[in-house]
């Protein structure tokens, strides 16, 4: 029985100490994902306070472009309010649309775009963008590694018990939209430069009865 019970108070000893290093694993992995989500966060705000500088300075080139400056406006509001990973990627792709139309107006306007303001804004801004995405990859980095730690069995019994969930990526929805047009002109230029050969004149069938001399003119 003195064996039996040796082996008994080893097992489950050896449970409890995994399941504490399990619990404690879990902790580090849950702060590092909030952590790298604070970075996010600092640019996020940073790039909030970029935006109005730039609209006032487009505003001072293209005042009429009122609906433009409102999408922006409206859509910078909405990502400050947004909460959380999933709600924030949709909010900024949205403010990210609108920021590409707006930078679309300012390239109407070469005067603006040559301006030191104008430059330093838009070098910031893109500076800011840089580090949005160096964050975000860091940030589901660790929310992978985080998920996969507290899904696997049986780390998920332990996961239940001490509440840990399932964290959210953070995706900047519609990026793609963000990105410049790609306009290929080699198509169109070549069938301008090209003229389309002429048709042919139709060949007379050849039943047809020959031409009639045309009379002379008199004189």
């Amino acid at each position: 029985m003195g064996t039996v019970l040796i082996i008994v108070l080893v097992v489950v000893a050896l449970i409890v100490l995994y399941g504490v290093l399990a619990y404690n694993g879990m902790v580090r992995s849950r702060n590092m994902v909030d952590e790298a989500w604070s970075g996010i966060d600092v640019q996020l705000k940073r790039r909030h306070d970029l935006i109005p500088n730039l609209v006032e300075t487009v505003k001072g080139y293209a005042a009429h472009e009122k609906g433009v400056f409102e999408a922006v406006t409206n859509a910078r509001a909405q990502a400050m309010q947004a909460s959380g990973p999933a709600a924030s990627g949709a909010a900024e792709g949205i403010l990210g649309q609108a920021l590409g139309r707006l930078f679309a107006v300012a390239e109407a306007y070469p005067q603006l775009r040559a301006t030191e303001n104008f430059q330093q804004l838009q070098a910031e801004l893109t500076n800011t963008e840089d580090q949005i995405a160096a964050a975000r990859r860091i940030y589901n980095g660790n929310v992978q590694a985080y998920n996969t730690k507290i899904q696997v069995f049986p780390n998920s019994i332990i996961a239940g018990m001490g509440g840990f969930t399932k964290r959210d990526f953070f995706e900047i929805e519609d990026a793609g939209d963000r990105e410049p047009v790609k306009v290929d002109f080699s198509t169109t230029t070549t069938a301008a430069a090209t003229p389309a050969a002429a048709d042919p004149a139709p060949a007379a069938p050849a039943d047809a009865p020959p031409a009639a001399d045309t009379p002379p003119a008199e004189g």
